[in-house]
């Protein structure tokens, strides 16, 4: 790569790094060093294509998925060694998803690093996809200082700690429609029929899509959605709420 970095992205750059808190003392020793091939990587992580369709994320995005999935793999392999195999997938599901890079994207605030070109600026609806990919590539670039999914681990580990313990609790909040689902077959239902209604034009309004819910013909919950699939969502994790209130579940 021969791009040139500025000086003060260079500064942005470790600041940032350092905010992540990684408990590593060979990380901490590259930051303090400012290698330019490390930056480099970093800085790659942080470019949107609509800027640069040569150095950008795309490839380090692609390799971070690989490296996120072992990572999360060596996670609950320590955590929970006891969990089935069908459990551990399920379970690593939800802490590798696209939902729960983007959540870790904002809580890194990565958007202020990211360059992009004026097409995507504007572009709202491409924000989380962005703050998801990046992050992705973020996790690829650490990988890449040592070629050891060490500092990936010392970094993610007491956040999935947090988030694991959250979706064990309640998974139905995150895979409300299979639990939804699964509960009728149990019952001998026909599943779940799910009708949806545009009822605005907007991009991103949060109540775009209304869905209903109906269990043998009767209508048993609704919810709105920015998305179809958002709507579904909602829709029945209303509904598994109300069963679980009223002791059906």
């Amino acid at each position: 790569m021969t791009n040139i970095i500025k000086a003060n992205r260079i500064n942005q750059i470790i600041t940032f790094l350092k905010s992540l808190d990684i408990k590593s003392k060979r990380f901490a020793e590259i930051l303090s060093k400012q290698n330019i091939s490390v930056i480099q990587n970093f800085n790659q992580a942080l470019i949107h294509s609509s800027e640069d369709k040569i150095i950008n994320y795309e490839k380090l995005e692609f390799f971070g998925d690989a490296v996120l999935r072992l990572a999360a793999s060596n996670f609950i392999e320590k955590k929970y060694p006891q969990m089935s195999v069908g459990e551990r997938s399920e379970l690593r599901a939800q802490i590798v998803s696209d939902e729960w890079l983007t959540q870790l994207g904002k809580k890194i605030d990565i958007e202020k690093l990211i360059i992009k070109g004026p097409k995507a600026i504007g572009d709202e609806n491409s924000k989380n996809t962005i703050i998801c990919e990046s992050t992705e590539a973020l996790i690829g670039a650490i990988y890449k200082c040592f070629n050891s999914i060490q500092e990936v681990n010392l970094w993610l580990d007491h956040i999935w700690e947090k988030d694991s313990e959250i979706f064990l609790n309640a998974p139905y909040k995150f895979k409300s429609k299979t639990v939804l689902q699964e509960w009728c077959q149990s019952k001998g239902f026909d599943l779940p029929i799910y009708k949806i209604i545009e009822v605005s034009k907007k991009h991103g309004d949060p109540k775009r899509f209304s869905c209903d819910i109906f269990i043998e013909g009767i209508k048993e919950s609704s919810a709105f959605g920015k998305s179809h699939k958002q709507a579904e969502t909602n829709a029945a994790r209303v509904l598994i709420e109300k069963f679980i209130t009223i002791g059906k579940i």
